[in-house]
């Protein structure tokens, strides 16, 4: 027995089957037909709609689905890494890194290194606008009163202080981000050294206080 009918098959059928029941189930399919056009007549413009905003919402999927990939892709590109290590002769690549982790600071740099010069107040020259800096250095260090006085100048506040408490150089953002950095930032690219992102933040809280603790006057 057959499931489905069509208008053109009944039309054929009737035209076959004569009997009382085959005739009256034919009229009744036929009206069913006509009512079924009258319904889609009186309805099209619903269902242009309809067929609007379906074609609209396939092409807004389309353009979120682009959006939201080309985002995972620059994350995934721009992912920041925890350790990055320079070889000898890679000063630039070595400067350009230490100068985009001294602009994230967005109040205040503190610097430990116990070699410093002129050439370290080149890369903290910069750091974004009313970033205070603080550079904790060995007392016979190489920066002098005049250098510091003609950073201040420019490029305001640098404060200068004093402790033999550090081996290693960690670079600090606004006191809450911290990195390792294994030379001296004055000899960043001349030797191979390595940046850490250091993961615990209790270990920043730390720092800072064997800072309070272990300055010299």
């Amino acid at each position: 027995m057959p499931y489905v009918f069509t208008e053109q098959g009944i039309a054929m059928l009737s035209a076959v089957l004569r009997s009382e029941v085959a005739v009256r189930v034919s009229i009744n399919i036929m009206k069913a037909f006509v009512e079924m056009r009258r319904f889609i007549s009186n309805n099209a413009v619903m269902f242009e709609r309809i067929s609007a905003v379906e074609l609209r919402q396939l092409q807004y999927q389309e353009q979120t689905d682009a959006k939201l990939e080309q985002i995972f892709e620059y994350i995934s590109e721009h992912e920041e890494s925890t350790q990055k290590v320079f070889f000898e002769g890679q000063i630039y690549d070595a400067f350009g890194l230490l100068i985009s982790l001294i602009q994230k600071a967005e109040k205040n740099i503190t610097l430990i290194d116990g070699y410093v010069d002129v050439d370290t107040l080149n890369l903290l020259c910069k750091k974004n606008d009313n970033v205070s800096i603080i550079i904790y250095t060995r007392e016979k260090t190489k920066l002098s009163d005049a250098d510091v006085n003609k950073f201040n100048a420019q490029y305001p506040t640098l404060n200068v202080k004093y402790t033999k408490a550090f081996h290693d150089r960690f670079l600090i953002l606004d006191e809450k981000i911290a990195y390792h950095i294994g030379a001296s930032l004055k000899d960043a690219g001349k030797k191979c050294f390595a940046v850490s992102l250091l993961q615990d933040a209790g270990v920043v809280q730390d720092i800072l206080q064997r800072l309070e603790l272990e300055t010299e006057e």
